[in-house]
């Protein structure tokens, strides 16, 4: 299993690649962002997981990552010294998928790559299940699942590959009660490691903006108090 790691820092990047690889992984090392941009224009294919620094010569990890999230849904992890919530937000929200500050200790960085590979998996099965409904309606939100786009009143609706993933949940549940708990296990890790809470927050606020008229009186995804969110009635799948 190969995983791309675009890291500037050499004596981190090999001692990473190092600990990696005593996990049985594969590491294709980038220093920059234009080495990086080879491998990815070259070789995405090969790849399973891209852990990108935020800082890098010619660019950033950013940069990175919504060129990946472009051309695949592969997951992306963040390596950074910035820890703050407008640095993470930003990353979430254009489709990482976790981050961790350093400095870090490699055995958490391993169990993080093992939890957001299982994630993946997991979200495929879940992706793989609900394709067998082509088309799914929820008030006037539509998902073509076939295509994997949503759609609001006719016009396609961008999502993220983990809004979409979160939105098929709530389809596959149409009607019932989803408690943060679940929704948590469903998209981030059935093994419950490394959850954050915080970070299901800015996925729900985020698909509140891009599907609801009013995001602050939702009437597609509502909250219910003390328990968790409900999407639509029983009767609202199609």
């Amino acid at each position: 299993m190969n995983i791309l790691l675009v890291e500037d820092d050499k004596t981190i990047a090999d001692g990473i690649q190092y600990s990696l690889e005593q996990d049985g992984f594969t590491t294709i090392i980038c220093h920059d962002v234009d080495s990086a941009r080879h491998v990815i224009a070259e070789r995405l294919e090969q790849i399973s997981l891209c852990l990108f620094d935020l800082s890098l010569p010619g660019g950033s990890g950013y940069d990175l990552c919504r060129l990946v999230k472009e051309r695949s849904d592969l997951p992306v992890i963040f390596l950074t010294a910035i820890d703050d919530e407008v640095n993470v937000v930003m990353g979430l929200d254009m489709g990482a998928d976790d981050y961790i500050t350093k400095p870090f200790r490699i055995r958490e960085l391993t169990s993080r790559i093992k939890s957001v590979l299982r994630r993946y998996q997991y979200s495929q099965q879940v992706t793989q299940s609900m394709h067998s409904k082509s088309y799914i309606e929820i008030g006037d939100v539509q998902i073509s699942t076939l295509e994997a786009k949503v759609y609001k009143q006719g016009n396609e609706v961008p999502l993220t590959a983990l809004e979409y993933r979160l939105l098929l949940i709530f389809a596959n549940h149409i009607g019932q009660v989803l408690s943060r708990a679940q929704l948590l296990e469903g998209i981030w890790d059935i093994a419950g490691d490394f959850v954050n809470d915080n970070t299901l927050t800015v996925y729900i606020k985020r698909l509140r903006e891009k599907l609801e008229d009013n995001p602050g009186q939702p009437t597609l995804i509502k909250t219910v108090r003390g328990l968790g969110y409900k999407v639509g009635d029983s009767h609202s799948a199609q």
